[in-house]
């Protein structure tokens, strides 16, 4: 099947206002940075909690043509946010929403620039690879849960396009056995509807490929954020059944189009 990036090449006037829509939004996202970076580091100097990296990821939803829509109730406060993945996008959208970090491969933390912002939002850096600092990992989540910026973890481990789920990795839900106390499970079922395969980072596509990709499109796209009912993980034996209740949770909104049935 030809790209999509091909197929716009066909129409010459909607390659040309997509390649002008990529760099007008390529400069808004630079100002938002620098007036963040600004704003963020003055509040740090009167040593007040910053809203400014929130809003920046915010904005970077924003400016990249999507607008955010929720579902359910959201939970704000002890909680643990647990979501399907699609594409990079997904964390300036979930984060802009709730104010959340997250986990993410150390890989990133090398990032230029991203990296960097990753760390002014408290993400926890966790490696693939290395399978014996998973104790050490989930030690460090389990300290993180009990701050006040709630966490959110992809558990499918990578990104896909959306036609169903993956199966989830439960090695990260152990920072939940035993849970702390009050602590809450939300399940998030994330969307772009109809867009969704565009928004999609799948296979071997460069992170470049898909930034441009999103970035040149005209059209508004939404994202819907579906808070799924909560449950208590302390009423699960281990972080498999743990994991496999949030999939199962995920599932079943996916399959009813953003609406789960009920729970008991």
């Amino acid at each position: 099947m030809p790209s999509t990036a091909r197929i716009e090449r066909r129409n010459p006037a909607a390659f040309i206002a997509g390649q002008i829509m990529f760099l007008l939004r390529l400069l808004v996202m630079a100002c938002s940075l620098i007036a963040g970076l600004v704003l963020h580091n003055i509040w740090r100097l009167f040593r007040l909690e910053s809203p400014w990296p929130r809003l920046f990821l915010l904005s970077i939803s924003w400016t990249s043509g999507i607008a955010t829509a929720t579902t359910g109730v959201r939970i704000r406060r002890n909680v643990f946010y647990a979501s399907n993945h699609h594409s990079w996008i997904d964390i300036p959208v979930m984060s802009g929403v709730t104010g959340c970090t997250f986990v993410a491969n150390d890989g990133i933390e090398s990032w230029p620039l991203i990296g960097w912002l990753c760390k002014i939002n408290n993400t926890i850096f966790v490696s693939r690879e290395n399978k014996l600092s998973v104790g050490n990992q989930v030690d460090e989540l389990r300290d993180a849960i009990t701050g006040d910026q709630p966490v959110t973890i992809f558990p499918e481990g990578t990104t896909h396009d959306g036609s169903g789920l993956l199966p989830f990795k439960p090695s990260l839900f152990a920072a939940l056995v035993p849970p702390p106390p009050g602590m809450l499970v939300q399940p998030v079922y994330l969307s772009y509807g109809r867009h969704t395969h565009r928004i999609a980072w799948v296979g071997d596509e460069k992170v470049t490929d898909n930034f441009w990709r999103l970035l040149s499109y005209l059209k508004p796209i939404t994202a819907t954020l579906h808070f799924l009912e909560p449950f208590d993980p302390a009423h699960y034996p281990d972080r498999k059944a743990i994991s496999a209740e949030v999939r199962a949770r995920i599932g079943s909104a996916m399959e009813g189009g953003g609406q789960s049935m009920p729970y008991v």
